[in-house]
């Protein structure tokens, strides 16, 4: 079986071909800091290949939604050092995934700002989770040229907190309408600058971002999770295949450790110009590894990596459910049901209670 095999990323061996995938668990507290029973989550699952973290706020500004983790200040790259530790004594490799969410939160979780965007276009027809319920989106605030520029700076200080952390490598969340990926659709792009009007201005904050996050932590520590096809937070590309194709070309002249790649997840039938077939569209474009991510199971994950363009394939509901994934794929044992009611917030239920094999 494929996924059972060992494979290489960067200068650690992995495993197994199979991640856990970066998952919101909403387990922080008010200051961002994780706590032991998130040492114990991520260390009972360290026999995944490689961890990916759940999103971690690369800045205050970065917030958006209630008990998020973070990474900015000293107390919470500590209490990540307890994670780290724990997941290297179980034998495993974790990267951290560092997020900026962009205009996906709202003012009450922010100590009254509003959150800010590449442009002041508000998300439309969803609502936002807050610690008081759900909320319509506010009009975020558009960040000036300068601001950009300090934000990518932001983005290569997590890094290099991340590192201090005794993560293995870091994945910058560019992906699922978070602010990078606001910065590359013309849906929530109406900027005028360098960063907006074409592919090329669209692109670079990514490539700015990647560039000073490989700069400062090193080759084959950092990599990066793109959605090209996926509509959700009223994220769309007028000519998706022409951009990421730009994009990807330009993260191949950067040594980065891996790319993660999303399925699209939710229909995009009316999106007549949009790939269907996300890993063959572009995967094969890029120089480095590919993880292929969004609804597989053993079987399809296992075919995924028959094709030959994703070498690792991320898996998260299985692996919040199943802490023992990779034992249970090789054993062909049944998987525990995930519960959807206790994924976000909460303690120990749905969190570290999930039965192991006996």
């Amino acid at each position: 079986m494929k996924q059972l095999e060992q494979i290489q990323l960067g200068n650690k061996t992995l495993k197994n071909k199979m991640a856990m995938a970066p998952m919101t668990r909403s387990r922080a507290d008010e200051n961002g800091i994780v706590s032991d029973l998130t040492v114990l989550y991520y260390a009972q699952r360290a026999s995944a290949g490689l961890i990916i973290s759940e999103g971690i706020n690369i800045s205050e500004q970065a917030l958006g939604s209630p008990y998020t983790p973070g990474i900015y200040i000293q107390e919470q790259i500590e209490a990540w050092k307890k994670v780290t530790q724990a997941v290297h004594e179980k034998g495993g490799v974790i990267y951290a995934q560092l997020w900026h969410t962009g205009r996906v939160g709202h003012s009450s979780v922010r100590n009254g700002a509003l959150p800010v965007a590449p442009s002041a276009i508000a998300i439309q027809g969803q609502k936002h989770f807050t610690g008081t319920g759900m909320e319509d989106y506010e009009t975020p605030r558009a960040l000036e040229t300068e601001e950009v520029k300090q934000i990518v700076q932001d983005y290569k200080q997590a890094a290099l907190n991340a590192i201090e952390a005794g993560f293995d490598g870091v994945e910058l969340h560019a992906a699922f309408g978070y602010l990078p990926n606001q910065f590359l659709a013309e849906s929530s792009n109406h900027r005028t600058d360098e960063y907006g009007g074409n592919i090329e201005n669209q692109n670079r904050f990514v490539l700015e971002v990647m560039q000073e996050i490989t700069d400062a932590i090193g080759a084959d520590k950092a990599g990066i999770k793109l959605s090209p096809t996926i509509p959700y937070n009223n994220i769309i590309h007028n000519q998706p295949t022409e951009q990421f194709s730009a994009l990807i070309e330009g993260l191949n002249k950067l040594p980065l450790a891996y790319i993660q790649l999303m399925n699209p997840l939710f229909p995009i039938d009316e999106l007549t110009h949009y790939p269907q077939d996300v890993i063959e569209t572009f995967g094969k474009l890029s120089t480095h590894k590919v993880i292929a991510n969004g609804g597989y199971n053993k079987e399809s994950g296992e075919a995924e990596l028959e094709k030959g363009i994703a070498e690792m394939i991320s898996y998260g509901t299985l692996f919040l459910a199943n802490p023992d994934l990779p034992k249970r794929f090789e054993l062909n044992a049944e998987l525990n049901e995930a519960d959807k009611a206790t994924m976000y917030g909460g303690g120990e239920k749905g969190y570290t209670d999930y039965p192991f094999l006996s």
